[in-house]
C-alpha cells in the first residue's frame, strides 16, 4: 500500500561506451532519464562552451520517416488482409538476441515487401481519387449528352460557340425569342434540364456576340467553358467510363498484391518495433549533455532496481551517484500493490497518482470498489457473464498495462456481482420465474440468500448508508494516520478524532436506545463532547477571538457535508434496484406472447437482447458511480493526488515483447 521508493541517479561516462550502454539501459527499462534543459546556468559560462548536446536530429528525423513508411505499409496491408482482425493486439515474446538475429535475417525482404505495399497502396489511393474526379466529370456532362458538337470547339473564323445555364424556372421560348431579336444569326438549342437548371448551347456570329450576351442578361445566363474536354459529351463520357474501368482493374490487381503481402505483415510489424526502439535511443542520446570525451545525465530509478543498475554501471566503469531524494523534492510515482489490488490501480490512475505526501489509496479502495460495483449491478447471471468475458480476453489476448488492469478489475467485479446477485436473488432478474409461469404454468422462484431489495428497499438503503459511513470513517482514519505520521497529533485529534466522537455519538443517541437505554446517554455525552471540542478547536489557527469563534462555528457546520456524503451512498440502492427493475420489465415484455414455441422463442430473444442492453448500461453505471464514491466522498477525506507518473527509458514496442533471454 505504497508508492515504490525512488532513488536519484547521476551518471558520467565515456562517449566511447555510450551507445552500447544506452542499449543495455533500455533493455533494463528501470531508469527514467530527466530532460537536461536548464541544467546549466549563466553562472557556468566559463566552461559552458565545452558542453554540448549530441545532434541526433538527422538520425531521429530519418527514423521518424521510416516509421511513417512502415505504418503506412501496415495500414495498407491491414485493409486487405483476409485474416480476421483480433480484438486486441497480442505481443509475441522473443528474447533480445533472438529478435535481433531474426530481424537481421529478414530485414532486406521485409523492407522490399514494405516498399511494395506502399507502392500498391499509392496506386489504389491515387486510382480512387482519379475515379472520383472522373465520375464528377461524367456527372457534369450528363445534361449535355444531346449536344452533337465537340466540346473543345469554342469558335471558328466567323462564329462563336457558347454553352451555358439558366435557372430551371426560365421560360425557354422567351429566351429564344429575346436572343433571336437581338442576334438574328444565333442558333439556340436547349440541350437538357433538371430541377435546378436548364442547359443551352448557342452558335452565333462573332459580331453579334455582345448583343447576344446583353439579351441573355435578364435570364441570369451563366456561360461555362468545357474546352478542356475532347469530343462530344457522349464520346467524353465513354472515354471516362473506359478510363474508370481500367483504373478499377489496376486497383483490383494492387488490392490482390496487398492481400498476398499479408503473410509478411508480422515481419513488417517487427520492423516497426525495431525502428521505434532505434528512434527512442537516438532521441535520448541527443538529449544528453556531452563534452568531447564524456556524457552526462541524471534521472530516477526504483530503489529495488539499484543493484542491477549499479552492476551495469560498474561493468562499463562509469562514474555514478545514487542518492535518497530530499523530503520536498518532486519524485516520479510508481505504484506497487498485491496481485489482487493491482488491477484497481486503474481507478487510482484515472483520478491522479499520489503526491509525495499521500499514501497509495489503491489497497484501501479496492475492497470497497469490489463491493460497490457488485451491489450496483447485483445480478448473479450478469456477474457470471462479465467475469467469463473478462477471463476469455485475459487468457486469449493477454493484454498488458492499463488494459490488463481494467479487464482484471472487471473480472473481480463480475465475481462481486455474482455474490450480491445470489444474496439478492437476481438471476437475469426474475427470468426463471417468468419462464416457468409463461411456458409451463408453474410457480418457480430462486429465493435470495439474504433478501430481495425490490421487496425491502429500505433495508438495502439502511445497509448502503451504514456501508457508506464505514467507507468515510476509514478515509478519515487514513487522514488521522497521515497527521500522526507527519507529527501533527493535534490536527489528528482536533480534525478527525473529535469528529469520530461527534458522529458516533449522534448515531448512538439516535438509535442506541433500541439496543440498550444506556447507549442513548452515552451517545448524548459523546455528541456534546465532540461538538464542544470541534467548536473550541476549529478556529485554533485563526487570530483574534472573533476569528476563533467563526472558525469554530464554520468547522461545526461541516457536519452537513458529512451527512450529504453519507446520503450519496443511497446510489447503491438506486442502481441496484435499476438493474432488477429493467430486467423484470424486459422479462415481462418477452412473456407477452404467451406460451408455446413462438412464446418461448420470443422470451429467449428478449432475454438475449435485453441482457446485452441491461448489462451494458448498468455495468457502465456501476463503474462510473463506484468511481464517484471513491473520488468525491472517499478521496475527499484524505487524498490530494497530483503525482507524476514514473516513465522509464525502455522499449515501447507494439507488436513484440522483448524479454531477457534467460526468461524464455
Amino acid at each position: 500500500m505504497a508508492a515504490v521508493e525512488m532513488r536519484k541517479l547521476t551518471v558520467i561516462g565515456l562517449n566511447s561506451g555510450r551507445a552500447p550502454f544506452i542499449y543495455e539501459l533500455m533493455h533494463l527499462g528501470v531508469v527514467e532519464i530527466n530532460s537536461q534543459d536548464g541544467i546549466i546556468s549563466d553562472e557556468d559560462a566559463d566552461w559552458l562552451p565545452d558542453i554540448f548536446r549530441t545532434s541526433n536530429s538527422a538520425d531521429v528525423s530519418r527514423l521518424e520517416g521510416d516509421i511513417i513508411r512502415v505504418s503506412t505499409a501496415l495500414e495498407a496491408i491491414a485493409k486487405y488482409d483476409p485474416a480476421k482482425k483480433p480484438l486486441l493486439i497480442t505481443r509475441k515474446e522473443m528474447g533480445r538476441e533472438a529478435f535481433i538475429a531474426y530481424m537481421n535475417k529478414v530485414r532486406t525482404d521485409t523492407e522490399r515487401n514494405m516498399d511494395k505495399a506502399i507502392a500498391a497502396y499509392k496506386v489504389i489511393n491515387d486510382g480512387k481519387a482519379e475515379i472520383n474526379h472522373l465520375r464528377s466529370q461524367i456527372t457534369g456532362l450528363q445534361p449535355w449528352v444531346k449536344l452533337d458538337i465537340p466540346l473543345e470547339l469554342n469558335e471558328t473564323e466567323y462564329v462563336s460557340v457558347i454553352h451555358g445555364v439558366t435557372g430551371a424556372k426560365v421560360q425557354s421560348g422567351q429566351l429564344m425569342t429575346a436572343v433571336t431579336e437581338s442576334a438574328p444569326s444565333a442558333l439556340v438549342q436547349e440541350v437538357g434540364a433538371d430541377k435546378q437548371q436548364k442547359y443551352f448551347s448557342i452558335i452565333v456570329l462573332k459580331e453579334e456576340k455582345d448583343a447576344l450576351y446583353e439579351a441573355l442578361r435578364p435570364f441570369s445566363f451563366s456561360a461555362i467553358s468545357m474546352a478542356d474536354q475532347k469530343g462530344t459529351p457522349t464520346e467524353a463520357i465513354h472515354h471516362y467510363e473506359a478510363r474508370i474501368e481500367a483504373i478499377e482493374t489496376s486497383i483490383a490487381e494492387n488490392e490482390k498484391v496487398l492481400a498476398e503481402l499479408s503473410v509478411a505483415r508480422k515481419d513488417i510489424e517487427f520492423l516497426y518495433d525495431l525502428l521505434v526502439t532505434q528512434r527512442d535511443r537516438a532521441r535520448i542520446v541527443g538529449e544528453m549533455l556531452s563534452t568531447d570525451t564524456v556524457f552526462y545525465f541524471d534521472g530516477w530509478m526504483p530503489a529495488r532496481a539499484q543493484a542491477e543498475v549499479e552492476e551495469l554501471l560498474q561493468r562499463y566503469e562509469f562514474y555514478y551517484d545514487i542518492q535518497v531524494p530530499d523530503a520536498e523534492e518532486e519524485v516520479p510515482v510508481l505504484l506497487h500493490n498485491s496481485s489482487v489490488a493491482t488491477p484497481f490501480e486503474a481507478v487510482t490512475n484515472m483520478y491522479s497518482l499520489p503526491s509525495r505526501k499521500d499514501i497509495d489509496p489503491t489497497a484501501i479502495l479496492a475492497p470497497f470498489y469490489f463491493i460497490f460495483f457488485g451491489m450496483m449491478l447485483s445480478d448473479a447471471a450478469y456477474g457470471i457473464i462479465l467475469s467469463a468475458l473478462c477471463f476469455f480476453v485475459l487468457k486469449k489476448y493477454k493484454p498488458e498495462g492499463t488494459i490488463y488492469k481494467m479487464f482484471k478489475m472487471f473480472f473481480y467485479c463480475g465475481i462481486s456481482t455474482f455474490i450480491w446477485g445470489a444474496l439478492f436473488g437476481g438471476w437475469f432478474g426474475n427470468f426463471f420465474t417468468v419462464a416457468a409461469d409463461t411456458l409451463m404454468g408453474k410457480e418457480f422462484t430462486i429465493k435470495p440468500i439474504w433478501f430481495n431489495p425490490l421487496e425491502e428497499p429500505m433495508r438495502l438503503l439502511i445497509f448502503s448508508l451504514i456501508l457508506g459511513a464505514i467507507h468515510l470513517f476509514i478515509g478519515m482514519g487514513v487522514q488521522a494516520y497521515m497527521y500522526f505520521r507527519d507529527g501533527q497529533a493535534v490536527d489528528a485529534i482536533c480534525d478527525i478524532i473529535l469528529w469520530y466522537v461527534l458522529l458516533i455519538g449522534l448515531v448512538l443517541f439516535a438509535v442506541g436506545g433500541s439496543v440498550a437505554p444506556a447507549l442513548t446517554t452515552i451517545g448524548k455525552i459523546m455528541s456534546i463532547v465532540g461538538a464542544v471540542g470541534i467548536f473550541a478547536t476549529g478556529g485554533r489557527k485563526k487570530k483574534g477571538i472573533i476569528g476563533k469563534i467563526t472558525g469554530g462555528l464554520g468547522a461545526l457546520y461541516g457536519i452537513t457535508s458529512y451527512l450529504s456524503d453519507i446520503l450519496s451512498y443511497s446510489r447503491l440502492l438506486a442502481l441496484g434496484l435499476a438493474t432488477g427493475v429493467v430486467a423484470q420489465v424486459i422479462n415481462t415484455l418477452g412473456s407477452l406472447a404467451g406460451g408455446g414455441v413462438l412464446g418461448a422463442v420470443i422470451l429467449i430473444v428478449a432475454l438475449v437482447f435485453g441482457t446485452i442492453f441491461n448489462l451494458a448500461i448498468n455495468a457502465l453505471g456501476a463503474f462510473v458511480h463506484s468511481c464517484r464514491l471513491q473520488y468525491v466522498e472517499f478521496f475527499g477525506k484524505f487524498y490530494t493526488g497530483g503525482g507524476r507518473e514514473f516513465r522509464p527509458f525502455t522499449r515501447k514496442t507494439k507488436y513484440v515483447k522483448i524479454v531477457k533471454d534467460q526468461d524464455k
